[in-house]
């Protein structure tokens, strides 16, 4: 099968630059993804760029990964209604280190003919300067079609508008498709939908400066199916970088997607074979499967890729000593899980003898007092996985799990371990 093929039955290809791109990669070639060291981590929305990267390496493609870190001080005005704040150098070479590990997680890094190349386009930028930019890029870029692109014209009509610094990020980011063509002979770039004009940006210079033909192909956001972006969360981000997100607060958050959007995740952020997924979208609307069943499926393959197999087995094991659901807490699975688990450290003396729904707030794992309180009242309280009726409960010595531990849960999927000392 075609890598195309392949990518239009897992639900990735939004847009292609040309209809010549499929016949183009029936011999192997080499591409890029660009990242932006915006954050510390990357997140689950960026991880989607990855594994399609990965898709790719696998049909015997070369990957090369461009990491920004001269265009994440200019600040990507795609799918921002406000400009981004600037960071300065030094957060972003903190980012870039910490980015980097990510990828090698996630990309074959043994197999010769297809190991990827990571580059910074710091590397190149720092040595032009203004005049020749100006001179040698923005002289073949046009004004006409660079405000016609829609997240241009969008930030424009907007009351925030549009700096002239984020205006420039597409002759950068179209500078990069041609200096990588030159440099390594990428003639495709990837990436998600929103950067699609910043794509065809740099196929156009290319064009012009190299009157060469290179490509661009997008793939949807990953978004759920009542249009919020699955890069965040609730409670925030959903980090790849385990210590921003341990291995078992990744798996929960992926234990809490909607049904609804599972068969998708499963095609687009897996490499489960797509008979099995077919199967189980079969079995699920027969009502054959258990609830989260999907999800766990989702979690395992993800939190596995990501972290590895020691990574799923902590998550697991913790998982299981975290559950609600028995009277009995698995206290060698929670001690072997501490240090994946979410963990506070209290005084003996501010917990025993303390309201349970005060130490609910003074915990953290509550933001208040008041919905302590409502959570008792609403049958969602659970110590060391009893459900709390009354409201008047107060921790005593007793309570303590191996004389120093204790297991706070609102509702089934959020929890805390607290630690006596």
């Amino acid at each position: 099968m075609n890598i195309i093929d392949y990518l239009k039955s897992r639900e990735l290809v939004e847009e292609m630059s040309s209809s010549e791109l499929s016949a183009f990669l029936s011999t192997p070639k080499t591409l890029y993804l660009g990242i932006d060291p915006t954050a510390i981590s990357l997140h689950l929305g960026n991880l989607l760029g990855l594994i399609v990267l990965k898709m790719f390496q696998n049909f015997g493609h070369k990957p090369v990964i461009l990491i920004g870190g001269t265009t994440s001080l200019i600040g990507d005005p795609s799918e921002r209604s406000l400009e981004r704040p600037l960071l300065s150098e030094e957060e972003v070479q903190r980012n870039i280190e910490r980015i980097e590990k990510s990828i090698k997680s996630c990309l074959d890094f043994e197999t010769t003919a297809t190991m990827p190349i990571i580059v910074n386009n710091a590397s190149w930028y720092n040595q032009m300067n203004v005049t020749s930019f100006l001179r040698d890029v923005g002289k073949m870029f046009r004004l006409g079609p660079m405000l016609g692109k829609e997240s241009v014209r969008k930030r424009i009509d907007s009351q925030e508008g549009m700096s002239f610094t984020e205006f420039s990020y597409q002759l950068l980011q179209g500078y990069d498709f041609c200096h990588l063509f030159q440099t390594h002979g990428v003639e495709l770039q990837i990436g998600g939908s929103d950067q699609y004009g910043n794509i065809t940006a740099g196929i156009e210079y290319t064009r012009k400066k190299r009157g060469k033909s290179v490509f661009g192909l997008v793939f949807p956001l990953l978004t759920r199916s009542d249009g919020k972006k699955f890069g965040k969360s609730e409670e925030g981000a959903i980090w790849i970088d385990k210590e921003c997100l341990t291995p078992f607060e990744f798996y929960q958050h992926i234990l809490k997607f909607p049904d609804a959007d599972m068969i998708s995740l499963l095609k687009k952020l897996t490499f489960i074979p797509l008979d099995e997924i077919a199967l189980l979208e079969k079995k699920f609307h027969q009502g054959e499967l258990k609830p989260f069943h999907l999800q766990k499926v989702l979690a395992d393959s993800l939190t596995q890729y990501l972290h590895g197999e020691q990574g799923l087995k902590e998550a697991k094991m913790a998982t299981q000593a975290m559950a609600i659901g028995t009277h009995e807490v698995n206290i060698e699975g929670l001690k072997a899980s501490l240090s994946t688990l979410p963990t506070i450290t209290l005084e003996k003396n501010k917990v025993i003898g303390s309201l349970y729904v005060d130490l609910l707030y003074s915990s953290g794992l509550l933001p208040s007092k008041g919905e302590a309180k409502r959570l008792v009242q609403n049958n969602g309280a659970y110590l060391n996985r009893v459900k709390v009726e009354d409201l008047f409960l107060t921790i005593k010595e007793s309570d303590l799990l191996e004389g120093n531990l204790l297991l706070l849960s609102s509702g089934k999927k959020k929890s805390l371990v607290v630690q006596i000392h």
